[in-house]
């Protein structure tokens, strides 16, 4: 018998068996579920009210508000506060009002440990399984099923393994691996499937920069996607205040069978940028130089994370942002905005003519300061640019990495960004 991969033996584990087969359906108990204010409490509460159940177990509960705040009109306003008035009747301690968005506060707060097996309400949910976890998004209505009993059905989905070899260069970061795999791979290959990375630049790359390997899985078409824990892995959760982490029970077995692979030459990687309206769109950022920017944003969960923000300050540090153009900041969590301040990394940007945002989803979902009008182009280091995805539907989206973004700030117009780090 071939061995498992680590997929397998989480859902394994999480569904009480020695082992499960690709294709089985098998109802898995839930470690961890995450909500946050848009698809969370306002949702679920009238699923609940009229099923007469409450949360199945309050410590498991993780509730983030971090899609409409601060409040900018009424309807934002009554939606953070009924969040708040659940998260207070249903006993939810680990509710993270206003401090960051929700797939950066869960490894933040040391919530994540290898082998676990959570749900996420929301798409990029599989951030997670940066940490070693099995970590998808699910709807309103399933969450709610989660709430009420603690479990959910899964198909064992096959496994995808991406080998990343070498080492990206200066100038590079996750997101040009992840736009490379978005057009090479394409967003409707991998159907709901497991993506696991590995390879040599695994273990060069921090694991804010793992975290946007899983998170933007969604974007390949995956359910999850997910790293093997290592001493970097624990490092980062011991710091974060986890204790109990184990690290050798969950590796996929060196004979687990994939339903595909694939390899990408780091080394080689230039930096990419994806053109409107799809990451699938990705080509290097020498293709579209000289493409005029209206409004750079650094923001989300996949860029506006205090090593991005490291990034970004790299190439304006001694500059100033180009007439015409506007820089938009928005931290990803409270806890990276004040490490920022008292790094320097903020004087430095806001120096350069940076603006900074709350912290929060912001514009990238199109909530609050920093949607677009018509007729105006964005470079973005988020991870979607669909059509109207943050705001007007005649706007247009690029996509890039903070070195990019931040070097199309300077510039004007879309660059190659070593060419500001040479």
């Amino acid at each position: 018998m071939a061995g498992a991969t680590l997929a397998e033996k989480i859902v394994a584990k999480a569904a009480g068996r020695a082992r499960v087969a690709r294709g089985e359906i098998v109802t898995c108990r839930v470690d961890l579920a995450m909500m946050h204010d848009s698809g969370g409490p306002r949702r679920v509460k009238p699923m609940l009210e009229r099923l007469g159940t409450g949360v199945w177990d309050a410590g498991k509960i993780v509730l983030v508000s971090d899609h409409y705040v601060p409040a900018v009109d009424g309807e934002s306003a009554a939606i953070l506060d009924l969040t708040r008035k659940w998260a207070a009747a249903n006993g939810i301690e680990r509710f993270h009002d206003m401090q960051g968005i929700c797939h950066v506060i869960l490894p933040e707060r040391g919530y994540l440990r290898p082998g676990m097996f959570c749900v996420g309400g929301d798409s990029h949910s599989p951030t997670g399984g940066a940490f070693g976890t099995y970590m998808f998004g699910i709807g309103a209505t399933e969450m709610a099923g989660v709430l009420a009993t603690g479990e959910i059905w899964v198909r064992m989905p096959g496994t995808h393994r991406i080998v990343l070899d070498g080492r990206l260069q200066r100038g590079l970061a996750a997101k040009d691996v992840m736009l490379h795999l978005c057009r090479t791979i394409g967003m409707s290959t991998i159907r709901y499937d497991a993506v696991e990375y590995a390879g040599d630049a695994i273990a060069h790359l921090p694991m804010v920069e793992r975290m946007v390997l899983s998170n933007m899985s969604a974007e390949l078409g995956a359910q999850t996607g997910i790293i093997a824990p290592d001493a970097t892995t624990a490092a980062f959760l011991r710091d974060a205040g986890a204790d109990d982490i184990e690290i050798a029970p969950w590796q996929s077995d060196a004979d687990a069978l994939y339903a595909g692979e694939w390899s990408v030459d780091c080394t080689a990687l230039a930096p990419q940028i994806a053109a409107p309206h799809s990451p699938e769109n990705s080509d290097a950022a020498s293709q579209h130089r000289g493409t005029k920017i209206d409004q750079c944003y650094i923001g989300a969960c996949t860029g506006a994370k205090l090593s991005d923000l490291h990034m970004a300050a790299e190439i304006l540090e001694g500059r100033k942002v180009a007439a015409g153009t506007r820089l938009l900041v928005a931290p990803a969590s409270q806890r990276m905005a004040t490490q920022a301040a008292s790094d320097g990394t903020l004087a430095k940007l806001m120096e350069a003519g940076a603006i900074l945002l709350p912290t929060g989803c912001g514009a990238c979902a199109g909530y609050g300061a920093g949607v677009l009008a018509a007729g105006e182009t964005c470079l973005s280091s988020t991870a979607r640019n669909f059509k109207g995805r943050m705001g007007h539907p005649g706007s247009r989206v690029y996509l890039g990495s903070p070195y990019s973004v931040a070097a199309a700030a300077v510039a004007g117009h879309i660059v190659d960004p070593r060419e500001l780090l040479a």
